[in-house]
């Protein structure tokens, strides 16, 4: 059974740091392109953010405008897993972070910029929340 499950959300202060995890299971990350994206309140599906994107073919790595700079993303094979580091957190990137992943010969940028309806396989979700 294939999943993606999100974690690592919360409430943190501007300026404060988090780190999300999407661990997999059912599949390998390493066959696939993988994308985080968020999902801010008020906004439908179709509206989420392509915020970064990991390639399993040569390690590259996209970041949306909005955090480049402030968020990281990286891999660990061993563990199936992805991680989002986000530092320097504004109120602006309060919302719902999701996990996708996406054909192997997508690029990051492709995958980032592939809309919602696309995309076959998401995790629920963790909640971020930025504010004093």
């Amino acid at each position: 059974q294939w999943q993606l499950v999100e974690s690592g959300g919360g409430l943190v202060q501007p300026g404060g740091s988090l780190k999300l995890s999407c661990a997999a299971s059912g599949f390998t990350l390493d066959s696939y392109t993988i994308g985080w994206f968020r999902q801010a309140p008020g906004k439908e599906h179709e509206e989420r953010e392509g915020v970064s994107c990991i390639s399993s073919n040569d390690g590259s790595t996209y970041y949306a405008d909005s955090v480049k700079g402030r968020f990281t993303i990286s891999r660990d094979n061993a563990k199936n897993t992805v991680y989002l580091q986000m530092n320097s957190l504004k109120p602006e990137d309060t919302a719902v972070y999701h996990c996708a992943v996406g054909p192997l010969h997508y690029t990051t940028q492709t995958m980032c910029l592939t809309p919602f309806g696309a995309l076959d396989y998401w995790g629920q979700g963790t909640q971020v929340t930025v504010s004093s």
